[in-house]
């Protein structure tokens, strides 16, 4: 399974040429694809109007979307960002954390355009589609 990054659907919703953007074009039918709840609320956060608005959130509903949160995906995210910090690698979001933790307990693996998930690559061992 992979998990899309809200940074690759931006630039496919707005048809900005990226190669995360481009494969998620080529592969939107022939993988199996999926987002997670915080995901799909930053991709609506950005949507300005309301008709817009519910055309994304139905054509969005056609991918599985994983439910996060909760006591385990926390303390291990937690745990990831005061690993990687204690070896000189600071994340901007704590929401880059939890999508890279819930991707590495769960072996999916992650489509994004966002160095912080690069930390997550090396130190961590995040599987990462490479376009």
């Amino acid at each position: 399974m992979v998990i899309v990054d809200t940074t690759v659907w931006i630039d496919y919703l707005n048809g900005v040429p990226t190669p995360q953007a481009d494969w998620l074009d080529v592969e939107v039918d022939r993988q199996r694809l999926a987002l997670t709840d915080i995901i799909l609320c930053e991709v609506l956060q950005g949507v300005r109007d309301e008709r817009h608005f519910l055309e994304v959130r139905r054509a969005f509903l056609r991918f599985e979307i994983f439910t996060t949160g909760g006591i385990d995906l926390a303390t291990t995210a937690a745990r990831n960002y005061r690993v990687l910090r204690a070896r000189g690698r600071t994340l901007r979001t704590t929401i880059d954390s939890l999508i890279a933790t819930f991707c590495l307990l769960h072996g999916h693996l992650l489509l994004h355009n966002d160095r912080d998930f690069d930390h997550f690559e090396e130190v961590l061992g995040l599987r990462v589609i490479h376009p």
